[in-house]
């Protein structure tokens, strides 16, 4: 089996920008960055393809910027990450009974348990995108995290179903594949970004990642190892931009360039005396914006958001104490200044910014480490963990066989000889010495009978002459 490691493309279809990441594993597990490209998105809104020609043609412009970076590059599939209102999701419950219950539970098992779940009845505008467990039961015994190896006749498990917009997942796929690329596999972004920023005590410790995007904030909270809760709040980054140039009467690019240099979370923070000189239009006087009121309509927008969190958090049962690891907040909009303090009184955990260079190898370029790659870089990391496990899937069914096959011969070597055979035993030395001088006496004697037949042949000869 090959056991070079593939190449996979990571593609975000944002709001505000289209990203496309290719990336491979060293042989330390890090990833090491072979081609970057980005480009400004224009068909989508919150989350959502709207213009499918405007996000081909924004699609294909990352490629060609990705390819420009790594002319070597080959590129046909891609992980593609997916967000949006439409995103839903719901608790199942599902079992199966074991007819072999002599063996123990294998993957294939888990499999029909989770295929089955695909079978869930939802509402008919709806498609399933992502089916994950959470806890295993296996006859009586419960919170199994894995269960194969074990014994059991009834295995069970808790599943978190993800759903979404049947048209909105048709216009995704249509402008990757109409971009000349295949879809490998659509991946909720808040869960590809959480394999950015985490690392396995993130997981055990309780988290939520808050994704702050263009069009939307996507969440998901993690405790004990196990998904718990995914949302999308249908505010982001571009809801602050608009609420700056409605309110402070500015062009949308000015209200998107003060947000991102001069714009403060908190606006105790933000200088009372301090003021931003806007360029007046068509011969118009500038103006001057404080940087006071700019802060002001950016915090009423993103407390907005956080209580949003705060609210799904209570609707779960986790309440700030449970959330040892904090919250992490990632995507472009955590870039705001003094957003952790406002998180922090907001929600009443700890909070930090969730970079997603916890997997990157060195020697990439520093843009990459930004919060609003995370979940492009988490795509890659998402089509790594589908290649390791179907690999070891590979590696164990190669095992199976080869042990079935060396079963088969060494039952066939110990299978005992019919009755009427007989076995040889070994002849000792002096039985070998006594059998080659047989042999000798045997070629010696028929040598001379052939010498003793011409003589006499040679004289009947003779005599017959004379006559």
């Amino acid at each position: 089996m090959n056991q070079e490691a593939p190449i996979i493309v990571g593609l975000d279809i944002g709001t505000t920008k289209i990203a496309a990441i290719a990336g491979r594993k060293n042989e330390y597990g890090k990833l090491e960055i072979l081609g970057f490209g980005k480009a400004t998105s224009f068909g989508v809104q919150h989350g959502m393809v709207l213009n499918i020609d405007q996000t081909i043609k924004a699609i294909r412009q990352a490629l060609e910027n990705c390819y420009a970076s790594n002319p070597n590059l080959e590129i046909n599939e891609v992980y593609v990450g997916i967000a949006g209102h439409h995103i839903k999701s719901l608790q199942t419950r599902g079992d199966i009974v074991r007819n072999d219950t002599d063996a123990e539970i294998s993957q294939k098992d888990i499999d029909q348990l989770i295929n089955d779940q695909y079978k869930t009845v939802i509402p008919a505008s709806d498609q399933i995108i992502d089916v994950i467990p959470q806890q295993y039961i296996v006859d009586s015994l419960q919170n199994i995290t894995y269960p194969i190896g074990m014994s059991g006749v009834k295995v069970g498990a808790n599943f978190h179903i993800i759903t979404g917009d049947k048209n909105a997942i048709r216009n995704i796929n249509r402008s990757v594949e109409k971009s000349g690329l295949k879809i490998r596999d659509l991946v909720l972004q808040p869960l590809a970004s959480a394999a950015a920023v985490m690392c396995d005590m993130d997981f055990e410790a309780g988290v939520a990642i808050v994704d702050i995007g263009g069009g939307t904030t996507d969440l998901a909270v993690f405790y004990e190892g196990i998904l718990k809760h995914t949302a999308v709040i249908p505010y982001g980054g571009e809801n602050i931009t608009n609420d700056i140039k409605n309110g402070l009467g500015v062009l949308k690019t000015q209200a998107e360039q003060m947000k991102v240099q001069f714009g403060y979370a908190l606006a105790d923070e933000a200088k009372t005396n301090a003021y931003i000189t806007i360029p007046g239009l068509r011969g118009q006087s500038p103006k001057e914006i404080s940087v006071k009121n700019l802060a002001h309509i950016i915090q009423a927008r993103m407390s907005e958001i956080l209580d949003f969190v705060v609210y799904h958090l209570k609707q779960i049962g986790m309440d700030n104490k449970m959330l040892n690891g904090g919250i992490i907040l990632t995507g472009g909009g955590s870039q705001l200044k003094h957003l952790i303090q406002l998180t922090e009184y907001t929600t009443g955990a700890s909070a930090r910014i969730g970079f997603p260079n916890e997997h990157l190898a060195s020697g990439h370029i520093d843009e990459l480490t930004k919060p609003m790659y995370a979940t492009c870089v988490g795509l890659i990391l998402k089509g790594y963990n589908d290649f390791e496990n179907d690999r070891k899937a590979l590696e164990e069914n190669y095992v199976k066989i080869n042990t079935s096959y060396l079963a088969k011969e060494q039952a066939a070597q110990s299978v005992a000889p019919p009755e009427d055979w007989i076995e040889e035993e070994t002849p000792s030395s002096q039985e070998i010495q006594d059998r080659k001088a047989k042999e000798r006496n045997a070629s010696l004697k028929n040598f001379l009978d052939k010498m003793k037949t011409k003589i006499i042949d040679m004289f009947t000869e003779e005599e017959d002459a004379k006559l």
